[in-house]
């Protein structure tokens, strides 16, 4: 990692969705892979060719903690960087934030055993921040 990078991988497609079961029937008619009882779940992942996650999370779960999550537009796709550590989390938020970028969310912990922050991109797009607590 150098001065000028914060060293985030890209690890998570996530979309927010309204109808879990249904959510989750059309992803597998496309041929992804959830676990048994994923259609109860307020958030599931697959793992994609390649290691990338896709995750689909429940529009009401987001609300706990993100009250203005969009029912439509805004939000409802992000993209999640993986970071080494919360403090790195809290760090690349700070750094993102101070060179000028978008706060959407600042670091917190999330109830999935993650360190969460969102940010955005010079165009508005929602990225995610995270690190496994």
């Amino acid at each position: 990692m150098t001065d000028e990078t914060i060293g985030a991988e890209p690890d998570m497609i996530g979309i927010l969705v309204t109808d879990m079961a249904r959510s989750v029937a059309f992803y597998r008619l496309l041929g992804l892979s959830f676990p048994d009882g994923a259609e109860d779940s307020p958030h599931v992942e697959t793992t994609l060719r390649g290691g990338l996650r896709l995750a689909l999370d429940l529009q009401s779960m987001v609300e706990d903690f993100h009250p203005d999550a969009a029912p439509t537009g805004d939000g409802r796709m992000s993209l999640a960087f993986r970071l080494p550590s919360a403090d790195a989390v809290d760090d690349a938020f700070t750094r993102v934030t101070a060179a000028g970028y978008g706060s959407v969310l600042k670091p917190f912990d999330a109830p999935w055993g993650q360190r969460y922050a969102t940010v955005r991109d010079p165009d508005g797009t929602s990225l995610d921040l995270f690190a496994w607590t």
